[in-house]
C-alpha cells in the first residue's frame, strides 16, 4: 500500500509539472491545415488494348477483347470474322490517370494500365491510343505507349515464377493533355480556404490571422470554410497573395481524442485530454487444474495387486489487486504511466480506458480502430 501511495504521489506531482506543457499546441502554417478551394485534381478513365504480348494476353473466351480487336481492324478497312480470330498477344485493359490542376494542352501525365480480362501478363506490351474521359464524359487526355509492370511471369501454367503483379503497370508521361482546365482562381475577386479538419475555433483563428495581416478581408462562412476578399493591390498577382496567406502561423485546435488500436495494443492521445479524479483497481483470478497418476504397490507376501490411481487437483488463486488513485489534474498520459507502473499490460490499459470512458471520467472522444 505504501508503494501505491508513493506512485500516486509521484503521478500527482508530475501532472502538476506537465499540465502547462500539455496545454500548449504546436504552431503551424495555414498551408498545412487548409487548402484553396478549386485547386483540385480530376480522375480520368478509358478503355484500350495492349498489343505485342508474347502469348500472355487474353484467351478466346474474353469477348470484350475480341470485339474491340475486330472494331479496331474495321477502322483500318480490314474485315475479319470474330469467330475466326485467335490471338493471345492482345489484352483488354482499363487505363486510369489523375489530371492535376492548372495543366495546359501538351502537358504529359502518368497513366496506370490494368488488365480486365484473363491475361497472364501485360509486361512488354504497347498500349494503343486510348481517350481518357472525366466524369462528365469529355475527353481531357489521350494515352499511348509501352507498359512497364515492374514484375515478371515465367514458366508454364503449373510451374511458374512470378514477381509483383504483371497484370497492372504504368506508362510514365504516357498521356498528353488535350484540354485545358478552366483557370478561375480569384476571378470574382474572392478565394476560399477549405479546412482539412472542420473546427469552429481553428476557422476563427485563421480568420483572425489573415485579418491581422491584410485588414478586414476574411470571414469564416462555416467551421470548414474561410472566405477571403482579395485586396486590390493583389488582384494582378493572386499567386503571391495565396503564397503569403499560406505562410501565416496559426495555432490549430482539435477535439480531445484518445485513439486505441486493440490489435496492436497501441494508445495515442492528444495533449488536451483531461481526466476527473477516479480510483482504478486491477486484479485477476488464476485457476489451475493438475492431473496426476500415482502407482500403489501391495505389501510384500500379500495377495494385493498393483493399481494406478488418477488424482485431480484444482487450485484457485486470486492475485492481490493493484489500486491507483488519480487526481483531477491528471491526463491520460499519466493514467497509462500509472497503470504500467502497477503491472497492467497494454490490453489491460485499453480495457481500463474504456471503463473510465463509460464512467465519464475521461473528457475526450474514445476511438477504437
Amino acid at each position: 500500500m505504501k508503494k501505491i501511495f508513493t506512485i500516486a504521489t509521484l503521478i500527482a506531482c508530475l501532472a502538476l509539472m506537465t499540465s502547462t506543457v500539455f496545454a500548449e499546441s504546436a504552431i503551424t502554417r495555414i498551408k498545412d491545415i487548409a487548402k484553396v478551394q478549386g485547386v483540385r485534381s480530376n480522375q480520368l478513365m478509358g478503355y484500350g488494348l495492349v498489343v505485342g504480348l508474347p502469348g500472355t494476353g487474353d484467351s478466346d473466351d474474353t469477348w470484350q477483347m475480341i470485339q474491340s480487336t475486330v472494331s479496331l481492324l474495321k477502322n483500318f478497312g480490314i474485315t475479319i470474322n470474330a469467330a475466326e480470330l485467335d490471338t493471345d498477344n492482345v489484352a483488354a485493359v482499363m487505363v486510369t490517370a489523375t489530371l492535376p490542376p492548372f495543366v495546359r494542352e501538351g502537358d504529359t501525365i502518368d497513366v496506370t494500365v490494368s488488365s480486365m480480362g484473363d491475361a497472364d501478363s501485360i509486361q512488354g506490351g504497347v498500349l494503343l491510343q486510348t481517350p481518357l474521359r472525366a466524369a462528365n464524359g469529355d475527353v481531357y487526355a489521350v494515352a499511348q505507349g509501352s507498359v512497364s509492370t515492374g514484375g515478371f511471369l515465367a514458366g508454364q501454367r503449373n510451374n511458374r515464377a512470378q514477381k509483383n503483379f504483371p497484370t497492372a503497370g504504368n506508362i510514365p508521361n504516357g498521356a498528353i493533355v488535350e484540354r485545358t482546365l478552366e483557370d478561375d482562381l480569384g476571378r470574382n475577386g474572392q478565394i476560399s480556404l477549405s479546412l482539412a479538419s472542420q473546427d469552429f475555433t481553428t476557422a476563427a483563428r485563421i480568420t483572425n490571422a489573415i485579418n491581422a495581416a491584410y485588414g478586414n478581408v476574411a470571414h469564416a462562412a462555416n467551421p470548414g470554410r474561410v472566405d477571403i476578399n482579395i485586396p486590390g493591390y493583389f488582384r494582378a498577382n493572386i499567386v503571391q497573395f495565396v503564397a503569403s496567406i499560406e505562410e501565416l502561423p496559426v495555432v490549430p485546435d482539435n477535439i480531445a481524442k484518445v485513439v486505441v488500436n486493440e490489435r496492436t495494443g497501441t494508445i495515442v492521445m492528444g495533449g488536451n485530454v483531461s481526466v476527473d479524479e477516479c480510483a482504478i483497481t486491477q486484479g485477476g483470478l488464476s485457476i489451475r487444474i493438475q492431473r496426476e497418476e500415482n502407482a500403489y504397490q501391495p505389501d510384500p507376501f500379500s495377495y494385493g495387486t498393483s493399481m494406478v490411481v488418477r488424482n485431480v487437483e484444482t487450485n484457485a488463486r486470486e492475485e492481490m489487486s493493484s489500486s491507483v488513485v488519480l487526481p483531477a489534474t491528471t491526463n491520460v498520459s499519466d493514467v497509462v504511466g500509472a497503470l504500467n507502473a502497477v503491472g497492467a499490460t497494454p490490453r489491460d490499459c485499453i480495457s481500463i480506458l474504456q471503463a473510465m470512458k463509460a464512467a465519464g471520467a475521461i473528457h475526450a472522444v474514445l476511438e477504437i480502430i
